[in-house]
């Protein structure tokens, strides 16, 4: 029952209105840009912003502006890890806003899912997921720049649902669905993932040594 914009670079599914009403824009047929498109989605009372790509600095502060006003924002970025996703968004900004952002990031972030796509065994890829749900400790180290810290709270709150790429490298694994090696390639913390297969008896010394 809401109104859903999307802004996207192509279309690559079309969303029939059932319950929403759902407008989809294409960057180069529809709009000239991702940010000429959110300033002209704000004239026309969303409920829910999806943003294709986040992939400039103005882009970014639009969203964050629309995410403060009230709107459920979804956006895109080129990350690999949630800690990672929140430091590219401040670092797109210069210096003397950096705090700024940080505290309008702590208000407003609601989650941050990062996909790494995986072989399968068989064939196919399947994607592995970090999660991270901002409740009040990551807020406050977002506030403090302390995003190195973020992966010990996602380890430590499984129970709400967050899961770290490790932890959910390791699932894959375990379910026979990727080969250890796949897993350690695909890990951005590789010590941690590297000590987690040998005690599960994986030998990963064939991939482990080319790194």
């Amino acid at each position: 029952s809401d109104h859903v914009i999307t802004i996207e670079d192509p279309i690559e599914f079309v969303h029939e209105s059932k319950k929403s009403l759902i407008t989809q824009r294409q960057v180069g047929v529809h709009t000239q840009s991702f940010k000429s498109a959110l300033r002209a989605a704000l004239r026309e009372d969303p409920d829910i912003i999806l943003v294709g790509e986040l992939r400039d600095l103005e882009t970014i502060a639009i969203a964050l502006e629309t995410a403060e006003t009230g709107h459920l924002v979804f956006g895109t970025l080129h990350t690999s890890t949630a800690a990672g996703t929140i430091n590219r968004i401040v670092d797109q900004f210069p210096a003397d806003r950096q705090e700024q952002i940080r505290i309008m990031l702590a208000e407003s972030l609601k989650g941050v899912v990062s996909q790494t796509l995986c072989k399968k065994i068989g064939g196919g890829r399947v994607a592995a997921r970090e999660i991270l749900l901002v409740n009040r400790a990551v807020s406050a180290l977002i506030r403090e720049g302390k995003t190195v810290q973020i992966p010990n709270i996602i380890q430590t709150q499984k129970k709400l649902g967050m899961e770290t790429l490790n932890d959910a490298l390791l699932g894959l694994v375990k379910s026979k669905t990727i080969e250890p090696e796949e897993a350690y390639l695909k890990a951005v913390e590789k010590k941690d993932i590297s000590s987690r297969l040998r005690t599960l008896g994986y030998n990963i010394d064939a991939v482990a040594g080319e790194e």
